[in-house]
């Protein structure tokens, strides 16, 4: 039986999966290699990058018009700043793949020697002049994991490719794919021996065109499942169609990794006569978020970086309209996947924005010294007037020491609230995040299971901050909260305002009110 893949290049014998050719833009691509182009096809990780450039290989050596090789420089990322270690492993890597795919000994047979008598500086040049001149078709040149490289290794590289570019293609490959995360464009490479930043559009300005592989569209995800369904006989109801859609936006990874919880990895549904529930999608959603699965968790780290999170915080805080964020560091940031290709920017799918603000309160929340158990009532439902009045409490006693851990100070109190509510609601239920750019608020729905009843108990909490004066913020809050409850179909509703403003006493910053918005009950909480 075949099954989704999470892990590596796709073989079509074991996983479920989509034409890889068909990801591309075929045409073009083989336009670009007979123009002797040199060119980038960069996307996110896990992907389908891989696949694509093994599949673009074979596609071409069958046409036997080229000889076509792929190599996996990823092996010289440990080489760092050290040249002659970078070097010697991107061209044992490109011998290997010549051996490998291509059934060709020379690389193998003379990249050594040619690192002895060239040095590092011209030994990545020379073979692939002496290689190229002896191959009987033109070379064609796959480089994977490119931007694995790191600072002079990958300047050395980028460099020779360029060195030999006006020698194509009698003395040096027809055409070089360059593939990885980012747009070279996009490459701020630190130089020990230049002192400098090298831009990776300086170092190679050889490139003709940058092309990204995007995510699946609806159709191409449901034709994925419905490799599923047609081996097993194992349906997907259509609510659970539109919520894998809704969840995943067709990130390949993500589409993969739900389609294998859901039919493997969740024992009871490997009974194939079970279908594939709403229910059932929602629940392997929240197994991935707590396992932490490696994807999602190296997404998450580079939140850490500071291009990431001049581009992230002002995302997470609702800011109406952010300052001096680069151009180029939202181009970085979309490059990594976590923010959509096309505009308004925003956070790229729903798993990523409820990863993004748990995987940043993740070490508040497991200090947070709170049990469940507290704000259950007898009748099972979760007592949130309770949990936001010890909140309340909470954020008076530690705010200004639990904010300054944060690197993300601007978003500082709508996380600590997450990481305090997200701390009792992994007890049982969970919690769905809306916010970004211009919303000036945080929407939280805390959906919490009700053993007696079929229906759960479904919460709005609207997070603003105070910018304006109280009685306009809380007017436009108000009115928002009052939406969200309409469009969500919750029973509860609660606005929180925090108030930064500098030196004013707790005791004007804290109330709790109820206001009355047309028809509904409103819980208003001042912090």
């Amino acid at each position: 039986m075949r099954f989704f893949n999470t892990a590596g290049p796709v073989n079509p014998a074991i996983h479920y999966c989509l034409p890889p050719l068909e990801r591309l833009d075929l045409q073009d691509v083989l336009l670009l290699i007979a123009q002797q182009k040199y060119f980038v096809l960069h996307a996110p990780r896990q992907t389908g990058k891989t696949t694509c450039l093994l599949a673009l290989m074979s596609h071409l050596n069958a046409t036997d018009q080229y000889r076509c090789v792929y190599a996996n420089v990823e092996v010289g990322q440990s080489a760092r700043e050290d040249v002659r270690r970078g070097i010697r492993a991107v061209m044992s890597a490109i011998a290997a793949g010549a051996r490998d795919f291509a059934r060709d000994d020379l690389p193998s047979q003379i990249w050594l020697d040619t690192l002895k008598r060239q040095g590092e500086d011209r030994a990545l040049e020379e073979l692939l002049t002496v290689w190229a001149e002896r191959s009987p078709l033109p070379l064609v040149l796959l480089i994977d994991e490119i931007d694995a490289l790191v600072g002079d290794t990958l300047i050395a590289v980028l460099r020779q490719l360029r060195a030999g570019y006006a020698k194509r293609p009698r003395s040096f490959p027809q055409s070089v794919i360059l593939c990885g995360v980012w747009d070279v464009r996009n490459y701020r490479i630190h130089s020990n021996q230049e002192k400098a930043i090298i831009t990776g559009g300086s170092a190679f300005n050889i490139k003709a065109e940058s092309l990204r592989l995007g995510n699946f569209n609806r159709e191409e995800m449901e034709s994925l499942y419905r490799r599923h369904v047609d081996e097993t006989g194992q349906t997907f109801t259509v609510e659970a169609l539109d919520r894998l859609w809704e969840l995943t936006q067709g990130q390949p990874w993500l589409v993969n990794a739900l389609g294998y919880e859901t039919c493997f990895e969740m024992k009871a549904n490997r009974d194939r006569q079970r279908p594939i529930t709403l229910g059932i999608v929602d629940e392997a959603k929240e197994n991935l978020i707590l396992r932490r699965e490696t994807h999602l968790d190296q997404l998450a780290d580079k939140l850490k970086e500071e291009r990431v999170r001049r581009v992230i915080e002002p995302l997470l805080a609702g800011v109406e309209e952010p300052r001096n964020v680069p151009l180029d560091d939202i181009d970085y940031v979309r490059d990594l996947g976590l923010i959509a290709t096309d505009k308004p920017v925003r956070i790229a799918n729903p798993i990523y924005r409820e990863v993004i603000p748990r995987q940043l309160t993740a070490s508040t929340e497991e200090m947070t010294v709170q049990e469940t158990v507290w704000y259950v009532a007898p009748d099972a439902r979760l007592d949130m007037a309770k949990l936001l009045t010890t909140f309340q409490q909470f954020f008076q006693e530690h705010s200004e020491h639990w904010v300054e851990r944060f690197d993300y100070k601007e978003a500082g109190p709508q996380l600590l609230l997450q990481a305090f509510l997200q701390r009792i609601v992994n007890g049982g239920g969970r919690i769905e995040r809306e916010y970004g750019l211009g919303k000036m608020r945080t929407d939280l729905l805390v959906i919490w299971p009700l053993p007696a009843s079929p229906s759960p108990q479904k919460i709005v909490l609207e997070l603003k901050v105070l910018h304006k004066s109280l009685n306009q913020t809380l007017a436009a809050g108000l009115e928002q909260t009052w939406a969200y409850l309409d469009r969500c179909g919750a029973g509860e509703g609660h606005l929180v305002i925090f108030d930064r403003t500098p030196g004013k006493p707790w005791e004007d910053k804290l109330f709790t009110r109820r206001e009355m918005v047309k028809g509904r009950t409103i819980t208003v909480w001042g912090m």
